[in-house]
C-alpha cells in the first residue's frame, strides 16, 4: 500500500475534474456557439485520461486514508466506462445540434457524471460511495430534464428525481445503520467487524437490504425498475443513450466490490435478495418488452432484463462468476452503444422518430442500418456465434457449476421470451412495407462507432479469450488465491 498522501491514484479522476471545470469556463465564454467544441474538447479528455490510467501501476494502493482505491478491478471499469463515456459523447453531438440543444453544458455535465462514476469504483468508503453516488445522479438528473422545450423531458426529469432522492435516502439510512452497528463506514473495518460477529443483528441485516435497495435502484432492477421506462422515454435520446451505457457499469462494479468486500462475510444473507432480485428483473423485462410500441422504452425493459442476467453472476459468486458478470458488462456496453447509434439515426424530415413501426422497411431504404441493427439484435437476444451469446453463457455457466440450476432455467426460459421481441425489430425492418422512409443520413461518428462495435461483436467468437482474461485479472484482488475456472479450462 502506498503513502495516503500521495495522489498518484486519482490523476485520471483529477484531470477530468479540471477538464470539465476548464471547459465550463470556456463555455462561460464563447456561449452555446461553442458546444461542439467543447463536446469533442470532452471526447479528447476522456481518451487523454484513458492514457493516464493506463500509466497506472495497477497494484492495489490507497489514497486519501483508505478513502480512495485503486486496483487492477477498480482500473479496468474505469477503462470499460470511460470508453463508454467517449461513444455517448461522440453520439450526441450531431443530436443536441438537431434538437436545438445546442448547449455547452451537456458534455460538461456528462463529464461531471462521468467523475463520480469514477469515484463511486474507487469508493473504498461509504462516504466515497454516497459523494460519488451523489455527482453522478444530480448530473443525471440535470441531463434527463435537458430539453427545455420538451414536456416529457421535464416529467422524466421530475420522475428521475423523485425516485432517485427516494432511493438515496434509503442508501443513507441503510448506511447509518452498518455504522451503528460496525463503528464505522469504512471498508476494511466494516468487513473485519461483520467476519467476526457469531450471530448478525436484525438491525444490521436491516441495514444490508436498504443499502442494496438503493444500488439495485441505481442499475434499473425490478422492483425498483419503474422509473426506467419512463425515463428512457422522455429524455433526450442521446442522454437515454448515456443513461443506458455508462451508469449501469458504475453501479453494478460498485455492488461487485460491496458485496466482495465489506459484506463478504454476509453472502448467504444478500444472494437471497439478488436471488429474488434477479429473477424478477428478468421476468419484468422479458415479459413487459413485448407490449412496448415505442423503441426507447423497450430498450428500458430490455436493460432491465439485462441487468438480472448480470446478477445470476453475482448470486453464483466465486471467480468464475464475478469474471462474468464484468465480460458480461463489457458486452452489454459495447452492443448497447451500437444499437443507440442505429436509434439516433432514425429521423424523418428532421424530427426524431423513436416508434418500432418506424423501422418498417428499412432494409430497403437504409440497408447498412438494417444489417447493423439485424446483427446486434441477434447478439443481445443471446444467439450464437455473436458476442451476445458468450455473455450469457458464461452467466448461466458460473450459476450451473455453483448449483444454481433453477435461476439458470430461469435465465435460459426469460432469454427465449425476450428473443420475440428482438426479432420483432428484425421483421419489422425487413418484412414489412415502406410506410413513410426514414431520412438517409448518418453522421460519421456514428457510423464509426457502429463499424467498431460490429466488429467487436462478430469478432469475438474468433479471440474470446484475451476478453476472458482481461476479465478474471480484473476481479482477482477479490479472490487472492484462487484460480478462476475460465482460466483451468484453456
Amino acid at each position: 500500500m502506498m503513502d495516503d498522501f500521495n495522489l498518484i491514484p486519482l490523476v485520471p479522476e483529477i484531470f477530468i475534474a479540471f477538464v470539465a471545470m476548464g471547459l465550463l469556463i470556456v463555455g462561460v465564454f464563447h456561449g452555446n456557439s461553442s458546444a461542439r467544441v467543447v463536446s469533442w474538447a470532452s471526447v479528447l479528455g476522456c481518451v487523454i485520461a484513458i492514457i493516464l490510467l493506463l500509466g497506472l501501476s495497477w497494484s492495489p494502493q490507497t489514497a486519501l486514508n483508505n478513502f480512495f482505491v485503486f486496483d487492477k478491478f477498480s482500473g479496468f471499469m474505469k477503462l470499460i466506462l470511460l470508453i463508454g463515456v467517449i461513444s455517448s459523447l461522440a453520439l450526441s453531438v450531431r443530436y443536441i445540434i438537431q434538437e436545438g440543444m445546442e448547449r455547452f453544458e451537456y458534455p460538461v455535465l456528462i463529464l461531471f457524471a462521468s467523475l463520480g462514476m469514477m469515484f463511486m469504483l474507487s469508493a473504498n468508503n461509504f462516504l466515497a460511495l454516497y459523494m460519488g453516488l451523489e455527482l453522478q445522479s444530480l448530473s443525471l438528473y440535470v441531463l434527463a430534464a435537458f430539453h427545455r422545450h420538451s414536456r416529457k423531458a421535464a416529467e422524466a426529469g421530475i420522475k428521475y428525481f423523485l425516485l432517485g432522492a427516494l432511493s438515496s435516502g434509503m442508501l443513507l439510512f441503510g448506511i447509518s445503520l452498518i455504522y451503528g452497528f460496525t463503528g464505522s463506514i469504512d471498508f476494511d473495518v466494516v468487513g473485519s467487524a461483520l467476519t467476526g460477529l457469531e450471530a448478525l443483528p436484525l438491525g444490521l441485516i436491516i441495514g444490508l437490504v436498504f443499502v442494496l435497495a438503493g444500488l439495485v435502484f441505481k442499475i434499473s432492477a425490478a422492483p425498483f425498475h419503474m422509473w426506467t421506462p419512463d425515463v428512457y422515454q422522455g429524455a433526450p435520446t442521446s442522454t437515454t443513450a448515456f443513461f443506458a451505457i455508462a451508469p449501469k457499469v458504475a453501479a453494478m462494479g460498485l455492488l461487485i466490490r460491496l458485496l466482495m468486500e465489506p459484506f463478504g462475510a454476509l453472502s448467504e444473507q444478500w444472494v437471497q435478495i439478488l436471488y429474488f432480485v434477479s429473477v424478477l428483473s428478468m421476468v419484468v423485462g422479458s415479459f413487459a418488452a413485448i407490449v412496448q410500441e415505442d423503441i426507447k422504452r423497450l430498450l428500458a425493459y430490455s436493460s432491465i432484463g439485462n441487468m438480472g442476467y448480470a446478477l445470476i453472476g453475482l448470486v453464483a459468486g466465486g471467480p468464475q462468476g464475478v469474471s462474468a458478470v464484468v465480460l458480461y458488462l463489457l458486452i452489454y456496453m459495447i452492443s448497447t452503444a451500437g444499437v443507440f447509434a442505429v436509434v439516433l439515426s432514425m429521423r424523418r424530415q428532421g424530427l426524431s422518430a423513436t416508434k418500432i413501426s418506424d423501422l418498417s422497411g428499412l432494409s430497403k431504404t437504409a440497408p447498412g442500418l438494417a444489417y447493423a441493427m439485424f446483427i446486434l439484435m441477434f447478439s443481445i437476444s443471446g444467439i450464437p456465434p455473436l458476442a451476445g451469446f458468450f455473455g450469457k453463457l458464461l452467466i448461466f455457466n458460473a450459476a450451473v457449476a455453483e448449483g444454481y440450476y433453477v435461476l439458470a432455467t430461469f435465465g435460459l426460459l426469460t432469454s427465449v421470451v425476450a428473443a420475440f421481441y428482438y426479432l420483432r425489430i428484425v421483421k419489422v425492418m425487413f418484412f414489412d412495407d415502406v410506410q413513410d422512409p426514414l431520412d438517409a443520413e448518418v453522421p460519421f461518428a456514428r457510423r464509426f462507432i457502429l463499424a467498431v462495435v460490429l466488429c467487436f461483436v462478430i469478432g469475438f467468437v474468433f479471440k474470446p479469450m484475451p476478453f476472458i482474461h482481461m476479465a478474471d485479472n480484473a476481479v482477482s484482488p477479490f479472490f487472492a488465491g484462487q484460480v478462476v475456472v475460465t482460466e483451468q479450462a484453456e
